[in-house]
């Protein structure tokens, strides 16, 4: 679809870029001749990526570990980043997420999803958004939200909440820094599979019927269809396009809200909740 040098001369960076959705959307990056930094909390991931990604497109990987939801370490991560060369695109990938009866959650825990997912990509942005603005260049900021930010979802609170705030966040930000040159979308992901995440989210006996049929085109998505989304938002091809969210799901949102997804979690037993939260915990 693209060629191969769509984003050469690009630095970009993805936030949880060692695992899951955004080591697909990182590895397209390469793919497609950027520069790419990935962060994330587990050096010894992010270092594994970094490996598989260089062996496999020779590109240019650097890894920060760094810990999102503290600001001071995202300032540091950041005179890191632009001690060499600025920044071209940000990438608000990582997250927090866990499904959970809303009435028992802690404060912890729901520190825990803001932390990260609300907090932690309001951190990156403001400290990207500042050098870009300071230093009299454009910038690209690309936020990874989900469809409750517009449906909302049982069970899922503090997400959909956060990823609601992210939209908010985009459209805010596109309308004020629109005029320095900054760009900021967001992208709502549909099914995707990843290991680990999925299980989590997904637990067995969640579902009312498999969950491709929540799904008008009744396949889950492919990595690389939702990479090149991204790819795209972070091409200068796409630069007319500010403050969008662009859902990529395959029509499952319009299918109902969310779909049959958590329906037959409204009726478990306080024992199938203990046994999945003891699952979560291992």
């Amino acid at each position: 679809m693209f060629a191969s040098d769509l984003l050469k001369s690009k630095k970009i960076l993805v936030t949880g870029g060692g695992t899951g959705l955004g080591k697909s959307i990182g590895k397209r990056f390469l793919e497609l001749g950027a520069e790419l930094v990935i962060c994330g909390r587990r050096k010894e991931v992010l270092d594994a990526t970094a490996d598989e990604f260089r062996q496999a497109t020779g590109g240019r990987v650097t890894t920060i570990a760094c810990d999102i939801k503290n600001p001071e370490a995202v300032e540091a991560m950041m005179d890191e980043i632009w001690s060499d060369r600025p920044l071209d695109v940000l990438v608000n990938n990582a997250a927090a997420n866990f499904i959970a009866r809303s009435e028992t959650l802690s404060h912890r825990a729901i520190d825990a999803v803001l932390g990260i997912t609300l907090h932690g990509t309001l951190y990156c942005t403001m400290s990207a958004g500042r050098r870009w603005i300071a230093g009299g260049r454009g910038g690209n900021v690309i936020s990874t939200v989900s469809t409750p930010s517009f449906t909302g979802s049982a069970f899922t609170v503090p997400s959909a909440t956060c990823k609601a705030g992210i939209v908010a966040m985009t459209r805010s930000l596109a309308v004020e820094w629109g005029p320095k040159g900054i760009r900021l979308n967001a992208v709502a992901p549909g099914l995707f599979p990843t290991p680990g995440a999925w299980e989590q989210l997904y637990p067995t006996g969640s579902q009312v019927e498999p969950q491709e049929m929540s799904v008008p085109l009744r396949r889950f998505g492919d990595h690389k269809e939702l990479a090149d989304l991204y790819a795209y938002l972070a091409a200068d091809g796409s630069g007319y396009v500010t403050g969008d969210l662009v859902v990529i799901d395959g029509g499952r949102w319009m299918q109902g809200v969310g779909g049959p997804s958590f329906r037959a979690m409204q009726s478990w037993t306080d024992e199938q909740w203990n046994a999945m939260r003891g699952k979560g915990r291992k």
